[in-house]
């Protein structure tokens, strides 16, 4: 497995509230890969403060109980990855109490944990999952925000979607309260399958099309990641952009 994850502020902000994390472990018997990205809710307090605290968490959070796990069982993991997003959550929430520069600070938080043909995503807000297996690039994560409501009950189209005014209005964030609700999403994956993770300033205002041509390419990862911002750049920029793209080998 390799992979690559990069984050940029874009063109517009002076701050970049997204954060990326990936890291791969060697178990007894094969290597498992953890990778998080999250993007701090706009508009509010502290939201890079809150986009850090959930990725490092719950990176912490899985490597220390993943490693702690005799043979890993994916049904567990299941458990394992919602026990780590109210694990993170509660770090949020509790920081968002203690300290009063930090109140009402949010973040979505996507995740995906790859072990043998098996890959876990889990979402909360609208930073997504991605999987390019042969020809067929999906998303797998739901939204979790106003504009994915409306595209559902067919009351707009996914291109209205993309200039709504409520668009960057999420329904589910972490550190919005005690509990969190996680959805969690499993696939099987193949050899030179490629995951992408990606907040809404990538997804935002490059289309499905244009990221599967992109990633691709003929590249070094990185390169790719790097086309993936540059692209969303030149289309836009007026978000942060973070990507994490992990090839199966």
């Amino acid at each position: 497995m390799i992979y690559n994850f990069d984050s940029h502020v874009g063109k517009v902000r002076k701050n970049n509230e997204d954060y990326c994390m990936g890291e791969i472990i060697q178990t007894k018997d094969d290597c498992i890969g953890i990778f998080a990205l999250a993007d701090g809710m706009g508009g509010h307090n502290k939201g890079e403060v809150a986009s850090k605290i959930a990725v490092d968490s719950i990176i912490d959070f899985l490597k220390e109980n993943i490693s702690n796990s005799h043979g890993i069982k994916m049904d567990y993991l299941d458990d394992v990855i919602k026990q780590g997003y109210n694990y993170a959550n509660q770090k949020i929430y509790a920081k968002s109490l203690e300290d009063s520069s930090c109140q009402g600070m949010g973040t979505t938080l996507v995740v995906a944990v790859v072990y043998k043909d098996d890959v876990i995503m889990a979402n909360v807000g609208d930073s997504r999952g991605y999987l390019l297996h042969n020809d067929e690039f999906r998303r797998i994560t739901t939204d979790h925000s106003v504009v994915e409501e409306l595209v559902k009950a067919n009351l707009i189209t996914e291109e209205e979607a993309r200039s709504h005014p409520r668009r960057n209005q999420i329904t589910r964030a972490m550190g919005a309260g005690e509990i969190i609700i996680v959805d969690i999403f499993r696939e099987k994956v193949e050899k030179d399958d490629i995951i992408l993770l990606a907040t809404d300033g990538l997804t935002g205002c490059v289309e499905d099309e244009d990221i599967k041509n992109i990633i691709k390419q003929d590249k070094d990862i990185r390169e790719i990641c790097q086309d993936l911002i540059d692209e969303a750049n030149n289309n836009s920029g007026k978000d942060n952009i973070s990507v994490i793209l992990s090839k199966i080998d």
